[in-house]
């Protein structure tokens, strides 16, 4: 491993060298250091990392910041962590006085606003020299892009899929869903729904999907179309919008899914971690927090494939989990880098973090990873879907999490009847509008 690891250092160090006068170039924000300056990769340099997460993560980061150590002894990591509301409200902060982090671990759902502002360092000069991309995909690569500019990278990806709980399934003596589209599952929920009251067991086949913005999303990826544009206007009709909430009339009001009451109840467990529902549409990575709260008498879950909106479609994709960017003020962009590539790609970084911020996306990271049997089916899974993936949509605008929110509880409403579609898509678009325009 040492010859290895001195190797490695030897190789990035000669493409630091080589590179300096491209990079410097190319920054947006660039950096504090001039256009044509050298860089000494031997140059003893202090960096600021930060990450969101807890105390078995911050374990986990030392690890890698050892590991890098080994590598490069000249560049000090100085890393500190909070938890996710106050990671932001610090970056927001830090942002307003010019002070971010030399890299900080970075959510999806903040990179444009970041990117858009000029905060965070543009990457392209380092890809394919200090930043390997050989182990990244291009559609993984391309997650990062704002605006034409790299500003992260990902260190994991999750998946949409369908998690599924045969342990359930067996006991009213119903197959597993086989695919199909979503009329299809919608007969394979009442089939479960009405198994399980044959057999006096309090089980539904699934909630009501058109509660989640990501199902809306990928049957209109499956039409070729986004839910935003790369400017951030909207890529969908109201029209688009009521017959995606229309289609679930008939199971919302049969009894097929869980009711909103009875959700309520459980709450803030789920359906399907409440054992009250045998399937459930979200993000793979879920999966840990399902098998936890389900409890000790559930040791695997089903993950299978959302229903199919259009035969062939690439109506899926994969979504970082977390990146990793710089801050364009960085007055070491080459150092930062390093450290990126490091956190990102390196098997060292995998065996140390393991799944715990996703299933790693590098292949040389997850060669380094020890998969759980878990983390070896969600591997597994994104493998599956390799058809269906399709680019991942642009950077999500601006907001974009007040419009989730507020898709979901539109959902709640319709759940309880309270509101008729033409008024949930009213007010949807009205929120939407309000969003767009602050």
């Amino acid at each position: 491993m040492f010859n290895i690891r001195k190797r490695r250092a030897a190789a990035a160090a000669a493409a630091l060298t080589a590179s300096a006068a491209l990079v410097l170039t190319g920054c947006a924000g660039g950096g504090s250091e001039e256009a044509g300056a050298t860089y000494d990769p031997d140059e003893k340099v202090t960096l600021n990392l930060a990450f969101w997460g807890n105390d078995v993560r911050a374990a986990l980061y030392d690890e890698a910041i050892t590991a890098f150590n080994e590598e490069y002894p000249n560049i000090t990591v100085n890393s500190s962590f909070l938890g996710f509301p106050e990671f932001w409200e610090k970056r927001q902060t830090e942002a307003a006085g010019g002070g971010l982090p030399d890299v900080m671990q970075f959510d999806y759902s903040y990179l444009r606003q970041y990117s858009e502002n000029g905060l965070l360092l543009d990457l392209e000069p380092y890809l394919g020299n200090i930043i390997d991309t050989e182990p990244l995909s291009e559609n993984i690569l391309q997650i990062g892009v704002v605006g034409g500019e790299t500003t992260g990278i990902p260190t994991s990806t999750n998946a949409w899929g369908m998690y599924t709980n045969p342990k359930l399934l067996e006991q009213v003596g119903v197959e597993e869903f086989g695919g199909g589209s979503w009329e299809d599952y919608d007969d394979w929920m009442k089939e479960v729904t009405d198994a399980a009251a044959a057999a006096g067991v309090e089980l539904w086949g699934g909630t009501d999907y058109t509660g989640r913005i990501q199902n809306f999303e990928i049957q209109q990826r499956a039409k070729g179309e986004d839910l935003f544009t790369d400017e951030g206007e909207p890529n969908f009709t109201e029209e688009d919008l009521a017959e995606f909430w229309e289609q679930a009339d008939t199971i919302r009001t049969d009894g097929t899914v869980i009711g909103q009451q009875r959700l309520e109840e459980v709450y803030p467990l789920s359906g399907f971690d409440a054992a009250l529902t045998a399937s459930e549409l979200t993000w793979d990575n879920f999966g840990a927090g399902y098998l936890g709260n389900l409890g000790e008498s559930y040791t695997e879950l089903g993950l299978v494939e959302p229903p199919v909106t259009e035969e062939g479609a690439q109506d899926l994709y994969l979504k970082p989990s977390m990146l990793h960017s710089i801050a364009s003020t960085t007055e070491h962009p080459e150092a930062a880098a390093t450290l990126v590539n490091f956190l990102v790609n390196s098997p060292e970084a995998g065996a140390a973090f393991g799944t715990n911020r996703g299933l790693p996306a590098s292949e040389t990271m997850l060669e380094g990873a020890e998969l759980d049997p878990l983390g070896q089916q969600i591997a597994d899974y994104e493998a599956s879907i390799q058809d269906r993936l399709g680019d991942a949509p642009p950077v999500p605008i601006v907001g974009y999490g007040t419009l989730e929110e507020k898709f979901r509880l539109i959902g709640q409403e319709l759940g309880y009847g309270t509101l008729t579609v033409d008024e949930a898509v009213d007010q949807f678009f009205g929120e939407m509008d309000v969003v767009l325009n602050q």
